[in-house]
């Protein structure tokens, strides 16, 4: 059997909240049936912080800063590895490419309401484990041009601080 190389894809999107702790979120043409993190697929090439930071402006008009990494997920029938980041806010006002994008606000999304919004199981358990996240993976890109260059590291000191591990119990 000879070799296939791989043909999956990777997106990423990201879960912002504004100072009311309401949500920024999105309705696609495509998937007008739901609400969901603005995101999108990644170049080739192109480092995930620096894709979700222009996938987000894209659909949104806000310029964001990803903290780090809420959540990893593959979709084995589309061949999708999709990356959750919590970002900040940095700048800008919502405003949508219409051609693309329904609608974009800021929503105040819980547990008990969420089911209003976010009608695909999928998207619903990344923006639940995005809210809830304290603790983010570390991410980091790299260039060998010859020598290993680090070019981005995003690991969020609190999480350092909080140790990020369950605690142990004794047996």
């Amino acid at each position: 059997m000879e070799y296939e190389p791989p043909k999956q894809t990777i997106s990423v999107s990201a879960l912002v909240m504004n100072a009311k702790e309401e949500v920024l979120l999105i309705r696609t043409h495509w998937r007008s049936d739901t609400w969901e993190m603005p995101g999108g697929n990644v170049e080739v090439g192109e480092p995930l912080d620096k894709a979700v930071c222009r996938e987000f402006f894209e659909e949104t008009g806000i310029v964001i800063r990803p903290i780090g990494i809420t959540g990893v997920y593959f979709n084995t029938t589309k061949q999708v590895l999709s990356v959750v980041f919590k970002a900040e806010y940095v700048s800008g006002e919502i405003r949508i490419q219409p051609e693309e994008i329904k609608e974009a606000k800021y929503i105040r999304l819980n547990e008990s309401n969420i089911d209003q919004y976010i009608t695909r199981p999928q998207q619903k358990s990344r923006t639940l484990d995005a809210m809830k996240s304290q603790c983010f993976i570390p991410y980091e890109t790299w260039e060998v041009n010859p020598d290993y260059n680090l070019l981005t590291r995003l690991h969020n000191e609190k999480s350092i601080e909080m140790n990020c591990m369950p605690p142990k119990t004794n047996p």
